[in-house]
């Protein structure tokens, strides 16, 4: 066995693969391969820099330490998921293709034996296909139907690039999920998607607090008054008011000008001087 090294791990995997018959299997893996190609030339991924195994129904994809991780990630999130809208858009719906992805990082070490392919040993690489194969990502991927893929990091990718909101990576785009495995549960952290954003954080609106209730043997407090709109009187003809006038002075009443208190419904004798001839709102 080499001695292990740090290498990108990129792990993708077909959605319902093993439900479509051989033929469309075959275009779907012929598919794949063509759109990891153009994901990785757009990351600017060298063939001498990359290593692949063919899983069946995905790919496992192991790059050298001198690839940009931040160029990757943004290359799955754009290119990736536009490769696949072309795809389906002229596939018939036998050969629609939706892909689980995983990208980590870690120690691999490379044993091949002769007479035999592939030969990728490494606990890092375990626990990426462990994150790959795991319910929450495939719930997720589940949740989306009108979208074409799903991408999931690591905990040292999401510590090392996606925290850090470098160009084109969105960290409060990613969900962390927490991942029960055979030895304990593995953090990962879910992109959530096209279109989406952050929380709304406008508030809503409070709702009106109910009155506190009273203590024990003691009765609420009496709300407070709400004033009352003020009255407006209109006088019509010849009205009798019952009453003086009341301080200040009184515009638009017809016969004159009146100065003084008018108390209105008093119980004193109609001063007819006052209200003969009364017409209009007093102010």
């Amino acid at each position: 066995m080499r001695e292990p090294v740090n290498r990108t791990i990129l792990l993708l995997d077909i959605e319902k693969f093993s439900r479509r018959d051989d033929v469309v299997q075959a275009v779907l893996r012929r598919r794949l391969n063509a759109i990891v190609d153009q994901t990785l030339e757009a990351a600017g991924v060298e063939p001498s820099q990359q290593y692949r195994e063919d899983r069946g129904d995905g790919l496992i994809v192991l790059l050298s330490g001198d690839v940009a991780k931040t160029a990757l990630l943004r290359s799955l999130l754009t290119t990736a998921p536009d490769l696949l809208h072309e795809h389906n858009l002229l596939a018939s719906q036998s050969a629609q293709m939706r892909l689980r992805t995983v990208l980590a990082a870690g120690e691999v070490a490379h044993d091949p034996h002769a007479g035999t392919t592939g030969g990728i040993v490494g606990h890092d690489l375990n626990q990426a296909c462990r994150l790959l194969d795991a319910d929450v990502l495939r719930a997720a991927l589940a949740a989306r139907p009108d979208e074409h893929a799903v991408l999931a990091v690591s905990a040292p990718v999401y510590e090392g690039i996606v925290r850090h909101g470098h160009r084109g990576v969105r960290p409060e785009l990613f969900a962390r999920a927490d991942v029960t495995v055979k030895d304990g549960v593995l953090p990962a952290w879910i992109h959530r998607g096209a279109g989406t954003g952050p929380a709304d954080a406008t508030p809503a609106p409070a709702p009106e607090a109910a009155p506190a209730p009273a203590p024990s043997g003691r009765s609420a407090p009496a709300a407070a008054p709400v004033p009352a709109p003020a009255s407006v009187f209109h006088f019509h003809g010849s009205p009798v008011v019952h009453g003086s006038l009341v301080a200040g002075d009184q515009h638009g009443v017809s016969g004159g000008h009146v100065t003084g208190d008018v108390v209105l419904g008093g119980g004193g004798r109609p001063d007819r001087r006052a209200a003969d001839g009364a017409e209009g709102s007093p102010a």
